[in-house]
Parts: C-alpha cells; structure tokens; sequence
C-alpha cells in the first residue's frame, strides 16, 4: 500500500470507483475463505518495522491509498483462514454467546463495558470462537432466525453466507429490530452504537491491529452492507459507520501520540553527539515507527470501509441510511479533521444536501454546524462554502420547517465565524423568517436578524455614542419600516422576543423617544414615530399575555415559566403617568391614536385605586379619551374608545362609576348635538355642513352605544324617521343612513338584554316588538337599493336581528314569546335574492379585476363570506326553513373556493337538526339547477357541472351506511318522483327523466335490500316503454352493483326531492349566465387568500370559520427512477437544475372544466426481476417493485442554480411558496 498518497487524492479517485456499477463483487471475492487443508501454526505476520520505515521515509502526511489496494482486499482473505487455533479451548467454558450480547443490547441495562469484556476473554481464549460469536450477534441483530454455524465459518464465503442467513428471515414481518416502532427502536439504536463504540475502545491497542479480528469483521459488514435484504443493509451500514467513528478516534490519537513522540527524537537528536543517549533514541525511534505502523493499518481499514460501505450507502434508497452515512461523516469531520477534512469528503456534505428526504437533510445540516462551529475548520470551509453557500441560502424555504430552522442556525454561523460572512443581498433571503408562520423559524430569523443589527450598532455607536437600546430601537424602526410589512408588527415582536427581550422591554427608552421633539437631534420622523408606537404596542401585549401572535403555531419549542410570567405591573406602572401625554401629543393622528388607545387593555387596571395619585391620571385619561371621540370620525379610532369605554364601565373595577359618569356625559353632548342636526335635516333646510356634521355625530353614537346601553336616550324613532324620510326623497347619504341603521339596530339590541334581564311590562312588550317589524320593514327596503354599503349593513343586521328575536332565543324565559319575530315571506324572498344577486354573483369582482385592485378583492370576499354565513346561521338556528338552504347547497360547487368551509359546515349541521329533510334539501337543490337549465337552454343534454356537485355532496354522508339509509331511501324517492313528474302546462313529455343520471351518483351508498325496494318503487313510477332509455338504464345499473367495484363513484351523499316543480328564485341581474359561469378572478381570489397570511378585520361569525381552507396538493403519481447501479441507492449526482425560483403558482379554475367530465385513469405497472432463486421473499427482498414503498419520496425538480452538476429533488412546498408570494 502506497502510504504517501493523500487522503484528497484517494477520494478524488474514488468518484470513479463509487460511480463505476460495481456491486463491490471484487472485495465479495477477496472474501473467500479456504477450507483449512491442515493443522498448522497460523500464517507469521508482515515485518512491521519494515513496513513503518517506509512509511516513515514517505513524503506525504496522509497515509490513506489512492486506490483499493490489493493487499488490503485479499487482507481479510489472509486473516480469516480458518485454521484450528493452537490456543487452549475449554469446552466446558464456552463463554458469552451470541443470544447474551444481543438479551444485554436489547434490554439496554447492562453495561457495555461489561458485555465487551465478556466476550474478549472468549476471543482470546479462540479469536474463531469469538469472531462467530459476534458474527452471530449481528446476523440476529439484523433480525434473521439463522445462524452461522462453524462449518459454514470454516469452508463458505461471506456471499454465500449471507445468501443462505437470507433464506432463513420471517416472511411474515418486515420488520427488524432497527425499524420496529416504539421505545424498543430508540433503546435498542443507542445500546447497538454503544457496543460498537466501547468495542473499539476496548480493542484500540491491542486487537485493532492483530489483522484478524477487524479486517474480517469489516469484511462481512460490507458483504451485508451490499446485500438485497434491507435489514441486513441497514444494520450492517450503521455498524461499520459506528465503528470507523472509533477507528477515525484512535487514529486521532495515534498521530497526536506520533507527533508527541517524533518532538520527544528531534529534541534529542538536537542535541550534542556527547550528549546524545543513543538508548533512547533507538526507543524512540522504535515507538515512532510502531506507531506509523498502526496508523497506516488504521488508515488501511478507514479507506476500506469507506470506499465499500459508505460511497454505496450514502446514496441508498433507505433515507435512514442515507441519515446514518451522513451523520458518521459529520463525526469523522470534526474528530480526525486530518484524513477527513478535505474537499473530498467534504463534496458528500455538499451533495447531500439536495436529499429529497428531510431527515437526511437535517443531518446533514447538523453536520455542517458542528464545523463551522470551530474557526479552525473556517479556512478548510472556503472552498465548500463559495459552492454551496446558494444551496444553503434556498433551504430557508425547506418544505420541513426543522430543516429550515437549523438551516437558518448554519448560516448564522457563517456569518459569525467566517470572514467574508453574508452579504446584504444573501442575507434578504432570511429577514422575511421573521414573519413567518411557523415559530421555531421566526424564532431562529430573529436571532439572525438580531446579530446582524448588533453588528450595525457597535459599529455606529462607536461614532454617536447613543445608548444600545435606543439605537436599537431605531435601527429596528427602519427595518420594520423597509421590510413594508407594517400590519405584522406582532409577529416581528414575537421572532425577536427570546433574544431582544430586554431591549423591547425597555419602556423608558420607548416613551422618551415618542415624547422629544422631531427637531430635535435624536428625535424621530413622522414615519418612524408611527412605527415604534406600533411595535411598542406589540411588544405590550407579548409581555402581558405571553402568548404568540394569532396564526403563529408553537411548534416543538414550550414557553418557560419566566417567558411566561407577565410583566403587566412593570408596564402599568411606568405608562400611567405617560399614558396621558402620549394621547395629547398625538391626539390629532387617527393612526397613532388608535395604537395608543390599546395601552390600557394590557395595565393592570385595578393599579388606578392604589394611590391618590394615580386617580388623576385616571380622570386624566378619560378626559382624554372624550376630547379624541369629539375629534376623530374614523372608525378605528371609535371602536377603539368604545372598546376601552367598555373596559372601563366594568363592575370588576371599583372605578366604574367615574368612567360611567365621563362616558354618559359624552354621549349626552353629542345626542344634544344630534338633535339639533337632526330638526333640520328632517325638514329638509339643512345645508351640506349640517347633513355632515349630523353624519359624523350619529357615527360617534353608533360606535359608543355597542359599548353602552343608549336606549334611555331615545333616538330609535329619530333614525327611523331619518331613515325613511331619506328613502322617501331619494337622497341616500351613506353615512349618515348606514349610522342610522347600526344606532337603530344597537337600540333594539339593547332592549332585548334588557328584556332578558328585567321582564318589562306586557305593553312595553308590544311596542318592542312593534319596534322589531317595523325596522325589519325598513331594512327589507334598503335590501333594494343600489347602495352597496347601505344594502350590506341592512342584510347583516337583519340577519342579526332576527336571530336575536327568534324562537330559540325565548324558550329560556316563556314571558318573550311576545317579542319572538318570524320573517315574512316577502323578506324570506328579499334575502334569498341578495344571496344570488350579492353573494354568488361576480358582476362586482369583474369591475375590480379592471381596476386591478387586489385588498379591495379581499375585503369583498371576507364580507361576502360574512354575511354568508350570517345566513346560514338563520337556517341553522330555525328562523328559516331547511328547504331555504337549497340557495346556498346548489353552488357549493361552483363557489367552493370560496365559500367551501361555510356551505360544508351548514350541511353538516343540517344532517344534525333533521337528517331526511337534509337529504331532500339537498336533492331539492339539485331539481332546481336542473329545472334551471332546461329553462335556459331546453335541448342541452350536457350534466357535467350539476354531476359534479352531486358527487361533492354525497361526500357528506359519511362512512355508515346504516345510519343514512333513511335519508337516502328519501332523497332517491323524491329523485325518481321528481325524474317521472306529469308534465306542467308549457313543458315537455318527460322532460326530467335525465335526472336520473344526476340520481345515480348517490346510489353507491344504498345496501342491498334498499337497492331492491327503490328498484320496484322505479318500476311503479316509470312507464314501461321508458325502461329502455338511458337515463332509465343507468340508474338501474346503478342499483343493481354496488359501486365499491367502480373507481369513479365516491362516498355516498344526501339528496332532497319535492314532487312538486321546484320553483327558481328570483334574481335581478339579468345578465345571462351569471349563476353559471364560475369566474376566474374568483377561484384566483380564494387561492390568493390560500396563501396570504392576511386576514380580514371584520369578526368571524359565531356559526362557523370563514379561514379559507388551502386545499388538498394530489401527489404526484411519477416515481423517482434510479439511475445508479448499486442496488437502493436514490441520490443522483450527475445533473443539477433551478429550484426557487419560480413564484407561487396561484391555481386557475376555468368555468369550462365544470361542464367536461374528467377521467382519471391510473394504472401501475410493477417489473419485477428475479435476481437470484435465493431472494424471492415477499417482505424482505427490494426489487424494483419496492420502490412503491417510497411513493413518499419526491419527484427531482430543480434546487438550486443552473451551474449546479447535480440533479437535485425538490424540497419545494406550498408554506414556502406562500412567503415567496408574501413577500415579493
């Protein structure tokens, strides 16, 4: 063996033999065991004095081989002749077996010290005793039920001795004692590595160089380590790995030893010829040339099992070796950086990176970290660096947020520890973490962000001399403010929480940079005060609540007790007294004042009483909180006083009585001033001003009267009055009727609690009630008219209303039976067509998509959705009828992008109220977009879109068919007397019948004896001479199979029927086709929602979530093709392709893909090859058709830049590209 090549120069060379197609059948053969002809001694030893004086005279500091030796492959040949041992034998003391070592490593409780130690007094008693011991423990470790006995030791090879341990596995079981589920796996693991690990130790100057024991043992883990059976694979690779870690570790030793001793000779030769001690230097120069010897067999049997197990097995198809490879890797890196640290093993890091498994990836992450960790390692790094640091900068975006989080950590310690760091350009890729939504990566971009703003200030400081945290705060100001993401201030708080806590703790620093001057020489801009008040205001409410922002999840990482520990004293009381100036300061900014007004939500209120003093600043605040609702008409800025106002009013507080007095006093100023407003308006003499002025005043009432009960001032019969007086003359002012109808309604609102909580007399009732119908009267109106804003307000404080003054509402207190109000058949019918004319309708959204403007799209959805489920509500909770739902179910699935989650919710409550009428609801729905159709178009014979949505709805009837056999049984009756219907006057003979094609899609969930009754009951409704036709035919094909055998029917449905003509409602848009198109920019909307982490600001209903739901990604049916010729292996290195690149693709839904039915055929095909009549086990073998085992892995898409020389998978994911749309 050369030992003057370098460890480089071996692995450069080993590209070609790793990539080759070798099945490793030259190290298979060098394997062979002869049969011992006869007894003799053992074959003597190679001279090692000889073989270390080369080695010493050699130039090179690397002694691993350039290419497989030969004398290293024919090595454990010549040390595994099994010859009898002229060693005494006691028979009668065999020692450990096999089954002891592997009871021990399972039961993990014995020390490993102790079972090594067991098991070398029987090596040493016969080594081929104690080497088929261990051989054993292996195979059993591997899970197989063979052993290997001694004559199969003595005359057979590794290969056939692992094709015959293959013959005796467990058919019935795949699993083996490294893959079995539970506690078992992980004690198991670690005792395994444990063994290996204290073995070599044990043997490390004594039996790792007897040229026996671990070249023979490393001999067959690579014959297994090459072998078809995958436990075999595995728990051989992750021994030989487990031991060239403590033969990388004794090799470290040994050259710190040689080092050492090669200092101790040259002192000593230095010295004089007089003073020289010959003896010594003959001793020395005998242990460095010992020494030089065990290193290179050492060296000797890493490249051996380097190149035959790790080269093949990084690369396997099992991820878990994949991992385990890498791990090791990571180990020897940092252990012997000497033989390993090189751009050699290092490209092996680099390539695994691009893994399609996230496991691999994390270790492989985890390997880097631990070397850039050490600034030694930094200038070996260089070149690994420049090449990869792309690859890693893309892998912020992991798909697996573990991945992403550690990759942010790596690089952190890029740009720590190396010299050229990151630039600004590279380190843009991770500031926008800060805002994501999975916290542990926030988290992490946080302590990212934060270093690189550290960084900034101890350089600026050194110039201005300001304090750290206010520089802090300003540097952090202007990112917030460039980073544009102003509305997500919670969630920038919430990254920077755990390493920036003391500076946004830092009050004092916060309120003395809000209260100077802008003139002055540290003041701050207009811009830069809006935003620290904004991010104080976060920080506030991270310190007194503890908790993440909204849409923030934890992940693994708990809060501790101290994180969780609020700091609302501190913070109430340094702003109490400064509360009240910050108010003043910015009393004329709506923005800043609307922040500001939270303050007070997050003190600890109960403070105010605990000193005089700070009663003035209680007195202080509410006066200010008057003199802003008097000022400020913005909506923001009065709920947020109204907010406050109601916080205060509690009777929690023993202060309420003086925050009742000051809010009472306001809303009597301003009533007076509405009055006065008011008289004119009426009488029509009011100019501009007055009907503006009163606008804004009945604006401040509405607001405060939901935090206060108004009703003693009277003002129902003023709006009602302003209300139709204005609908009579035509002269819609929006704001001034929209606070009309929100004043009335909050008056209404309140009589109600007080009806609930005090009985009023039986006339009192009357007049309510009065009241009730005759602003329902009103709003019916303004359901008519074109005023997009006054028309919503009236719809969704009807559907408020009436759910308040329903029949549930009184069962509790029998005496408001009297205020219960039922809606009209007229309002029914008003609501039923603001729901198609509004709500499933894209006339307004067309008008948007020209003005292209994006927020106003999805504030219309959310309001859309709002009232939606608003309604919803009503048919829930009875004030509508079931059958009214029969609007929403019929565009469940042309709208089911938007309004999915409502309309499946509705459905499922309604199967919970009354499960038949749900069933002819839903069928009742189907008749009338079928009656719809023939209306539009008689001759069309297409039912693909009306298909589609009875397939989505027989989704809803779950899995037991015993519970829905009713409701089935109903639905396909009322179908079939709906299909044969005597024609109505102006319609066709048997114009319906069709509709049994539509029918049949929910005929898959009948059982048997149901099948059989609707069968006859078909025959008592269909004439004989129609049974022929097709429609007739099919659905009786449908009920004679059960459709379990048909791949195109789904889960069973509900259906509703009336045997009488359903009747379509009214709309009045008469834009042709507008019910049933399905618009483009709509699906495009509810995608673009699916990856926006904005949210809409109006409350969700109680009923029901309006989150839009991101629906379902189809996986890919392609399987990943392996191209390598050693068996498993996975990872392709030759091609690379772009990867993050491309932005968030929004799904598109065209309106024609409704109406053409789509057949999804799949088919598989499964090559099976038999590779050997040894290895035709069902469970145990991996052949080609293993590969569906893997169907989790990835397609390969392109990773990273075009340059790249490797084909990468993809790690991309539909969270990532929603922050590459986010933040674009």
């Amino acid at each position: 063996m050369p030992a003057g090549d370098s460890v480089e120069d071996s692995l450069e060379e080993l590209d070609d033999f790793s990539d080759s197609g070798s099945d490793f059948e030259a190290t298979m053969k060098s394997t062979k065991r002869t049969k011992p002809a006869v007894p003799g001694p053992p074959p003597p030893k190679r001279p090692r004095r000889k073989a270390a004086l080369t080695a010493m005279s050699s130039p090179s500091t690397s002694p691993i081989p350039a290419s497989p030796d030969p004398s290293l492959l024919q090595q454990p040949s010549r040390g595994t002749n099994r010859q009898a041992s002229h060693r005494p034998v006691n028979e009668e003391d065999p020692g450990i077996s096999a089954v002891d070592i592997y009871d021990a490593v399972c039961s993990g409780k014995t020390a490993m010290v102790t079972v090594v130690d067991e098991w070398l007094d029987c090596y040493k008693r016969s080594r081929e005793t104690g080497l088929l011991v261990l051989i054993n423990f292996i195979v059993q470790s591997c899970g197989c039920k063979g052993v290997v006995s001694r004559e199969m030791f003595d005359s057979m090879q590794n290969a056939q001795i692992i094709g015959t341990l293959t013959k005796e596995f467990n058919e019935e079981s795949v699993n083996y004692p490294l893959c079995t589920p539970g506690p078992l796996l992980k004690r198991f693991k670690a005792s395994l590595c444990e063994f290996a690990r204290v073995l070599v130790h044990s043997c490390r100057n004594s039996l790792v160089y007897d040229e026996y024991l671990f070249p023979s043992l490393m001999a067959l883990l690579t014959g297994l380590s090459d072998s078809q059976v995958r436990a075999f694979r595995h728990t051989s690779t992750l021994l030989a790995m487990k031991l060239m870690t403590g033969l990388a570790k004794v090799a470290m030793i040994v050259s710190v030893q040689l080092q050492t001793t090669q200092r101790q000779y040259d002192m000593e030769n230095s010295k004089e010829a007089h003073d020289r001690a010959s003896d010594r230097l003959e001793e020395l120069q005998a242990t460095i040339s010992e020494l030089l010897e065990n290193r290179g067999e050492l060296v000797s049997m890493m490249n051996g099992t380097f190149r035959g197990v790790f080269v093949h097995r990084y690369r396997d198809l099992l991820p878990e070796i994949r991992a385990a490879c890498i791990e090791e890797l990571g180990v020897w890196l940092r252990s012997n950086p000497e033989d390993f640290l090189n751009d050699g093993c290092l490209k092996y890091l680099g390539w695994t990176l691009y893994d399609k498994q996230s496991p691999v990836r994390l270790q492989c992450v985890h390997a880097l970290q631990g070397l850039y960790q050490e600034k030694e390692f930094i200038g070996r790094l260089e070149f690994f660096t420049s090449r990869f640091k792309e690859r890693m900068l893309s892998m912020v975006l992991d798909k697996n947020p573990d991945v992403a989080v550690e990759v942010v950590n790596l690089l952190l310690l890029i740009q720590m520890n190396t010299e050229e760091g990151l630039s600004e350009e590279e380190c843009a890729h991770i500031y926008p973490l800060v805002y994501a939504a999975h916290r542990g990566l926030a988290c992490a971009a946080g302590s990212f962000l934060y270093n690189k703003l550290k960084c900034v200030i101890a350089e600026d400081n050194q110039e201005n001399g300001k304090s750290d945290n206010a520089a802090f705060l300003q540097i952090l100001i202007s990112f917030y403010i460039q980073s544009e993401f102003h509305e997500h201030g919670a969630y920038l708080v919430d990254s920077l929480w755990s390493v920036a806590g003391s500076e946004l703790r830092d009050w004092e620093a916060m309120t003395t940079l809000l209260l100077q001057d802008s003139g002055e020489e540290q003041g701050l801009m207009y811009e830069e005060e809006g935003a620290l008040i904004d991010l104080m205001m976060c920080a506030m409410r991270q310190a007194a609540q503890a908790t993440p922002p909204v849409g923030r999840t934890q992940g693994k990482k708990i809060l501790s007790k101290k994180a969780k520990r609020p700091d609302t004293r501190r913070i109430t009381t340094h702003f109490i007294p400064l509360l009240p100036q910050l108010l003043a300061k910015y009393s004329a900014d709506a923005v800043k004042v609307s922040l500001l007004l939270k303050a007070p939500l997050y003190f600890d209120l109960q403070m105010y009483n605990s000193s005089p003093r700070l009663e003035k600043y209680l007195d202080l605040l509410l006066s200010q909180i008057c003199d802003i609702v008097e000022k400020h008409t913005d909506v923001t800025v009065l709920e947020a006083s109204a907010h406050l106002a109601s916080t205060f009013r509690s009777d929690y507080y023993t202060f309420s009585s003086r925050a009742h007095l000051a809010f009472s006093q306001l809303l009597d100023g301003l009533t007076e001033s509405l009055n006065t407003y008011l008289s004119d308006v009426l009488q029509g003499t009011a100019d501009d001003d007055d009907v503006y002025n009163a606008a804004n005043t009945l604006k401040r009432i509405a607001v405060l009267r939901s935090a206060k009960d108004s009703t003693g001032w009277r003002l129902f019969y003023s709006c009602m009055e302003l209300l139709k007086s204005r609908m009579e003359s035509r002269d819609l002012d929006k704001e001034l009727m929209v606070s009309a109808l929100k004043c009335a309604a909050l008056h209404l609102m309140w009589a109600k609690v007080n009806a609930v909580n005090a009985t009023p007399a039986e006339a009192e009732l009357k007049r309510l009630k009065k009241e009730v119908r005759s602003f329902c009267s009103v709003c019916q109106t303004c359901l008519s008219l074109n005023q997009p804003d006054i028309r919503d307000q009236a719809f969704e404080l009807l559907c408020d209303l009436l759910l308040l003054y329903s029949v549930n509402s009184a069962r509790s207190e029998t005496a408001l039976n009297a205020l219960v109000h039922l809606p009209s058949d007229s309002l029914r019918s008003e609501m039923a067509s603001f729901l198609m004319d509004f709500i499933f309708s894209d006339t307004e959204e067309t008008e948007l998509n020209v003005e292209g403007e994006e927020e106003m799209k999805i504030t219309l959805l959310q309001k859309r959705r709002n009232h939606l489920a608003g309604y919803c509500k009503l048919v829930i909770y009875g004030v509508l009828d079931l059958t009214a739902a029969t609007d929403v179910f019929k565009h469940y699935s042309k709208f089911f992008s938007d309004y999915g989650d409502i309309i499946k919710e509705t459905l499922s409550r309604s199967k919970l109220i009354n499960p038949v009428q749900s069933a002819k609801t839903v069928c009742l729905s189907l008749q009338q977009l079928y009656s719809e159709m023939l209306l539009e178009d008689p001759s069309r014979q297409d039912h693909s879109e009306i298909r589609e949505l009875a397939k989505r709805l027989a989704m809803s009837f779950g899995i037991n068919l015993h519970r829905v056999r009713k409701p089935l049984m109903a639905l396909h009756m009322d179908g079939v007397s709906f299909a044969f219907r005597e024609p109505q006057e102006g319609e066709k003979q048997r114009q319906n019948v069709a509709f049994l094609e539509i029918l049949s899609e929910f005929s898959f969930k009948l059982l048997q004896p149901d099948r059989a009754q609707l069968a006859a009951f078909l025959k008592t409704k269909c004439p004989s001479a129609a049974l022929s036709w097709r429609p007739v035919k099919m659905y009786q094909r449908s009920l004679e199979t059960r459709s379990s055998s048909k791949p195109r029917e789904q889960e069973g449905s509900d259906a509703v029927s009336s045997h009488e003509t359903p009747v379509a409602k009214r709309k009045r848009t008469t834009a042709q086709g507008e019910m049933d198109t399905c618009s483009v920019s709509s699906s495009v909307r509810g995608s673009w929602l699916d990856s926006s982490s904005i949210n809409g600001g109006l409350h969700t209903p109680a009923l029901t979530s309006t989150v839009q739901k991101q629906p379902a990604r189809q996986p890919d049916s392609r399987k990943p093709q392996d191209t390598e010729s050693d068996v498993g292996s996975v990872l392709n290195e030759p091609e690379s392709e772009d990867e993050f690149s491309s932005g968030y693709q929004m799904r598109k839904v065209k309106a024609t893909q409704r109406r053409q039915p789509v057949s999804h055929q799949t088919g598989s095909t499964s090559n099976q090859q038999d590779l050997n009549s040894n290895f035709d086990l069902l469970s145990l073998i991996e052949e080609n058709n293993e590969e569906r085992e893997e169907a989790e892995i990835e397609d390969y898409r392109s990773d990273s830049d075009s340059e790249s020389g490797y084909t990468l998978p993809s790690t991309r994911h539909s969270l990532a590209s929603a922050l590459d749309e986010l933040f674009e």
